[in-house]
């Protein structure tokens, strides 16, 4: 770009005279009218309030006036537009939002002055409150997104509030008036007069386009939305913008639900796919290769990028409802939903491409995208863009072209096929998707070339899938997703090793999910998230069925980034806190964010745990840290809508026992927590019994996204006939004088984890004091034995298979063993105390001399021998956590041998 001060003299006449040159209409209108000179300040941007100030200082006093000053206004405002971008003074931003001012406030102003030239007439239009109704005036395209170009139309669309008549000398309907008003409103801003226009006006985006009333009322609106709203309509309502009018509000509230739902839409996928070969067949059709917004890799690719992610996103993330399409694009790239690269090559691209599309259109003030056929013409533009030459122009444009097109094929190409088959696992062939029409024989056939060891048993299920109840009341396109997926399914399943299994784990999936067409697209645009499935359901039942409840984690297996990272509890709270808060004020929303990220971080480590990568203490820990967090944002969120509070912050905490308080916690374990509070307040009892039970139904509550957690609230002083909730002082007086032997068991295996730091501090000296206290090791003996019959009688074990948890010589014997150590020999050896876990305290018992170090070693073992087989057990999907005895002998002995030496029969 030639630099103005390089062409001598006055920076500001070289730089008028610069822009003369390389636009034709700047040079005609500055020599039709010599003095818009003395006006032209190109040293400064034309602000908006420059430019209300303009149309209010002169003051039409009719509709021709308007039209006068409307048009003078558009010329000053363009010119100086030109000058100032031609000297580089003036960057894409600054363009487009002058641009975009200049509408508003052109359609601002016309209006408010028709209004009230037409009242004049016929009376005002009024709400039921008594105020003034006025045109509501909403732009579309990049008119809604302010990034309007120098000689765009403005796509509006015009609405209305209420219905009724006017009172005027001459009545009229609501709908007629504001009618009238629009018509005046384009004839305003779109008839070529004299002095020109000043933006054409297109209203083809209006409910039911040309055929549709002008103006519509916002019930109108509404019942399109619901019954006649097209795919493409909701692409094009993401940049719609209230620019004049009340409601907005209201507004919102019909287009959100319109456009983004509330799930994720990967259905977006083949809608924006199709409409975009629309746009390419005309493109073709009208040989408009070089048409740098139509043609490939041109603006609108770029724009269907953006506002894909915004499509199939923008329901669950508040965040991606923006409109200007480089905002999007960096919002894309800080929430790495796109390479940083590719975010980088499209918003390079896109600046190249708007700059170059206002240098063709500076040449004649034209509405045009397409690339001059003259070389004068390519002279001009290609010295406007700073390049030397036509040839360096199109280099630079071609290889933007190219990047936007590449990536746009990325994202957008149907090319979706399976992952290449290794020679080990291939399936001989594909499967047809004939064969699962045919069913049958020639289906059970097919499923036995695959590798199937009960081809005629997934046939059956097959069938019966395809002919039950459920798919029969799938709309025509659901079922159609699942016709296409069925054969890839049992393609995929057949590479794995547990193939069976894989196939009836995803057949269960598919119908479970079969309501949602989103996920049943993701599986089908996204093989790599098909594959991923398989693997999971080979690996673990319980994995799928987890997906079948919760398919939104499908989104997860886009990203292998985000499902190997190692979870980051600070960065946990973080989240949770920007989750809440994007739904502040909707507590349904919110216990919604709680549970989809709760899910999701759960879904991460299950991914992990499947691959090998954790190791089941690790996995304990992560989960256990992951429920403090979300205890920690359930304590914050319901003191926040409680509705009568005390106090800024509660004096209040949650206390964790068993496998919370362990830090041994499983994928579906639930919650055993209790609520303490030390404040002296009067209305402290009433505030966090309500408070108690606020937490309790934040965390039990099932939404459509299902259950944070469940809870056992009964260690609390008194069980399950206690208060929910105890004052500090009252629970450390009930375990010195009331708390049962048991009770002070459970002490060895709990711990504060939310809430009132002090309290937790002061929970954890009372632990260890209570731990420590001097016991009858005999009476200590009895009541634990007494305790462990009783839990065996309540968990009864009819089968020949050995319980790994309640059985003898299993799980709760060690943890006895471990109870009894600590309530025995604390008083004595402090380190007892510790809340370490059972494998730490068996090994430090022996270290202390309390039992022998080879029996400690070999229940250490069985110990983890048994967690481990009870976690596969889980992830199996059975019910049960039962194995042959004979396969965990030694172990039993071992449990059988340390339990007999601490209580001697």
């Amino acid at each position: 770009m030639m630099p103005a001060a390089e062409t001598g003299g006055n920076p500001v006449s070289s730089a008028i005279e610069h822009a003369c040159r390389l636009s034709r209409y700047a040079r005609r209108a500055l020599e039709g009218q010599p003095a818009l000179l003395q006006t032209l300040d190109p040293t400064r941007a034309f602000t908006v309030q420059a430019m209300r100030e303009f149309v209010r200082t002169a003051n039409p006093a009719d509709e021709a006036a308007l039209m006068v000053v409307l048009r003078e206004l558009r010329k000053r405002v363009l010119l100086g537009l030109i000058v100032r971008d031609l000297a580089g003074w003036a960057d894409l931003p600054e363009v487009t939002a002058t641009m975009t001012g200049l509408a508003d406030i052109a359609l601002d102003e016309a209006c408010s002055r028709i209004e009230g030239w037409v009242a004049s007439q016929y009376g005002k239009p009024t709400a039921p409150d008594g105020t003034t109704q006025r045109l509501m005036v909403v732009g579309m395209g990049k008119l809604g997104g302010r990034e309007l170009n120098v000689s765009s139309d403005v796509d509006l669309v015009f609405l209305h509030g209420d219905e009724g008549e006017t009172r005027g000398s001459r009545s009229i309907s609501y709908s007629e008036w504001f009618i009238r008003v629009a018509r005046k409103l384009i004839a305003a801003l779109g008839e070529i007069t004299a002095q020109g226009f000043v933006f054409r006006v297109d209203m083809r985006l209006r409910p039911y386009g040309d055929s549709g009333p002008l103006v519509c009322s916002l019930a109108m609106l509404e019942s399109y939305f619901v019954t006649q709203g097209r795919e493409w309509e909701r692409y094009a309502w993401i940049k719609a913008r209230l620019i004049r009018g009340e409601r907005e509000a209201e507004l919102a509230a019909l287009v959100r639900p319109f456009v983004f739902r509330r799930h994720l839409d990967y259905g977006a996928i083949a809608s924006m796919r199709s409409l975009h070969a629309q746009i390419r067949q005309e493109v073709t059709r009208r040989d408009m290769a070089d048409n740098i917004k139509l043609g490939p890799g041109g603006i609108r690719e770029v724009e269907f990028i953006a506002q894909l992610f915004q499509l199939i996103r923008g329901g669950r993330e508040a965040a991606l409802r923006i409109q200007p399409t480089l905002e999007v694009l960096s919002l894309l790239g800080e929430r790495a939903l796109l390479p940083s690269a590719a975010v980088a090559d499209l918003v390079q691209a896109y600046r190249f491409l708007r700059r170059l599309e206002h240098r063709l259109q500076y040449l004649d003030d034209q509405q045009t995208q397409s690339l001059p056929r003259s070389d004068e013409d390519r002279t001009l533009i290609a010295q406007a863009m700073g390049l030397p030459d036509w040839t360096g122009l199109i280099a630079v444009l071609d290889a933007h072209r190219r990047a936007v097109s590449h990536h746009f094929e990325q994202i957008f190409a149907t090319s979706r096929h399976a992952p290449e088959e290794s020679s080990a696992t291939a399936a001989a062939s594909g499967l047809p998707a004939a064969a699962i029409e045919a069913q049958g024989d020639t289906l059970v056939h097919q499923l036995a070339h695959l590798g199937y060891e009960e081809p005629a048993t997934l046939a059956a299920r097959v069938t019966a899938m395809r002919t039950g109840s459920r798919y029969r009341q799938m709309p025509a396109s659901g079922q159609a997703r699942i016709d296409v997926l069925l054969p890839r399914v049992l393609e995929t399943a057949a590479r794995l090793e547990r193939r069976d299994a894989a196939a009836e784990s995803l057949l269960d999936l598919i119908e479970s999910i079969g309501r949602r067409e989103s996920y049943l697209a993701l599986l089908q645009e996204y093989p790599q998230a098909l594959a991923a499935v398989a693997t999971l359901a080979s690996a673990s039942r319980w994995a799928a069925q987890y997906l079948g409840q919760h398919p939104i984690l499908l989104d997860e297996l886009l990203d292998n980034r985000a499902a190997a990272a190692a979870p980051d509890l600070a960065g946990m709270g973080c989240t949770l806190a920007a989750a809440a808060a994007e739904h502040a004020g909707d507590i349904e929303r919110q216990m919604d964010a709680l549970r989809h990220f709760k899910h999701a971080q759960t879904f991460r480590l299950l991914v992990q745990d499947l691959a090998g990568q954790l190791p089941l203490e690790t996995l304990s820990d992560h989960l256990s840290d992951l429920a403090c967090a979300c205890l920690g944002s359930v304590m914050q969120l319901a003191w926040e809508h409680l509705r009568v509070r005390h106090r800024p912050d509660p004096r209040f905490a949650i206390v964790g026992y068993g496998k919370l308080g362990g830090k041994e916690l499983g994928y579906a374990s639930d919650l055993d927590i209790i609520f303490l509070y030390d404040d002296a307040a009067a209305e402290a009892a009433e505030v966090y019994a309500r408070y108690a039970l606020r937490i309790n139904t934040w965390l039990t509550t099932v939404t459509p996204a299902g259950i944070l957690y469940e809870t056992d609230l009964r260690l609390r002083p008194d069980g399950a006939s206690g208060l929910m909730v105890s004052p500090l002082e009252a629970f450390v007086g009930y375990q010195h004088d009331k708390a049962w032997v048991w009770e002070h068991q459970a002490l060895t295996r709990a711990r504060h984890v939310a809430g009132d730091a002090d309290i937790g501090r002061r929970f954890e000296a009372l632990r260890v004091q209570i731990l420590c206290s001097h016991r009858d090791a005999e009476g200590l003996r009895r009541e634990i034995i007494a305790m462990r019959l009783k839990m065996l009688d309540a968990h009864p074990n009819t089968s020949a298979q050995f319980d790994l948890k309640h059985d003898r010589g299993g799980i709760i014997d060690v943890e006895f063993i471990v109870q009894y150590l600590v309530l025995a020999y604390a008083a004595r050896h402090v380190e007892l105390t510790a809340n370490s876990g059972n494998l730490a305290l068996i090994m430090r018992a022996a270290v202390l001399g309390l039992i022998p170090a080879a029996d400690a070693q070999a229940v250490h073992a069985a110990y983890r021998r048994y967690r481990q087989l009870q976690h596969a057990l889980r992830l199996r999907g059975d019910r049960y956590a039962r194995v042959d005895a004979s396969a965990v002998s030694a172990e039993i002995d071992s449990v059988r041998r340390l339990w007999d030496l601490v209580f001697p029969p």
